[in-house]
């Protein structure tokens, strides 16, 4: 029997201090060299339709999954199908779009953990929608923030993001009114857009500054110009692999200079206490995210194993062992 866990029941399971605690063992179980990750590829249909897919592997705790999504006229559907690492048996079908939002903010909780300044307590964000909120939320959860300022091109889902946000983080959140206003004196800078042009020029950074960007995930979009990439002291990434497909921010910045690629970390070796993180409090700290399927396949297990224990989701059979293909 197969577990059909439903998007409501992982908005129910999964909260965001549960996912920064999953996410960051991830990552450690990355670094140490346990997980096994393939990066997203895309099939691209006629009609500009897509669908992405992305695995991974741990079989020392005995699963391994993947993320499937459609993009199709402006819709996207998520769903990780989880499987027993022993037997190939399906576990656990989950619809999976809250499960990617709080997975990725997360990410960006993790590593303003390991590479803000301790201290820091300003924050800005640059982009309002449906991803931007648990970036803002896993952020506050690892500082304690004491001036958020957003921006958004849309002034009526600006006000309304700093609303709800404020009452969530329990920060007042100040509308912006450019995304230069929002991060001139900020400590902690996040960009969830969807970009067709830069968000957040080199110009604009102050020293000791650390920034998640985490919107492009194709090698033609960025939302840092190459100042800001260059002006970044430690650059951090989820994947090498995977950056070099499609973190169009640095692809763009580094254009021919292949030799750039060599001073990126993964943030899971800082996690893993593999190499050093930020050197000093004046550095300039970027940590590019593409997202990645271990932390998919790593928050599926936990909710599969919360929704097993309390009785949640739907027992469905699914199919009898067929024989060899």
């Amino acid at each position: 029997m197969t577990l059909l866990i439903t998007e409501a029941e992982v908005r129910s399971l999964l909260t965001m201090t549960l996912a920064l605690e999953i996410v960051e063992e991830s990552l450690r179980h990355q670094g140490e060299g346990e997980l096994i990750l393939h990066p997203r590829r895309r099939l691209r249909l006629p009609d500009n339709g897509l669908l992405h897919y992305m695995a991974a592997a741990d079989t020392v705790r005995g699963y391994m999954g993947m993320k499937l999504y459609t993009s199709i006229r402006g819709v996207t559907r998520f769903v990780v199908p989880l499987f027993r690492s022993t037997t190939g048996e399906m576990a656990a079908l989950i619809e999976a779009d809250a499960l990617g939002q709080i997975r990725t903010g997360a990410a960006s909780g993790v590593a303003t953990k390991y590479l803000a300044n301790p201290n820091a307590r300003t924050a800005c964000i640059i982009g309002t929608g449906y991803q931007a909120r648990t970036q803002l939320e896993a952020v506050a959860a690892v500082r304690r923030l004491e001036r958020v300022r957003a921006y958004g091109r849309d002034p009526e889902r600006r006000a309304k993001f700093c609303n709800e946000m404020s009452e969530t983080i329990g920060v007042a959140v100040e509308p912006a009114n450019s995304n230069e206003q929002a991060v001139r004196g900020a400590e902690i800078v996040i960009t969830a857009t969807s970009p067709t042009k830069v968000v957040l020029e080199g110009a604009w950074l102050d020293p000791g500054m650390h920034i998640n960007a985490m919107g492009a995930n194709w090698p033609q979009k960025r939302e840092l110009d190459a100042v800001a990439v260059n002006r970044s002291g430690l650059i951090a990434v989820d994947s090498i692999v995977q950056a070099k497909m499609e973190a169009g921010d640095l692809i763009q910045a580094f254009g021919e200079e292949q030799s750039r690629w060599d001073s990126v970390r993964e943030l899971s070796g800082i996690v893993a206490g593999k190499i050093p993180g930020r050197s000093d409090a004046s550095q300039i700290t970027l940590f590019k995210s593409n997202g990645i399927a271990t932390w998919d396949l790593a928050a599926a297990v936990r909710v599969f194993e919360l929704a097993t224990a309390r009785g949640m989701g739907l027992s469905i059979p699914l199919w009898e062992p067929a024989g060899k293909n």
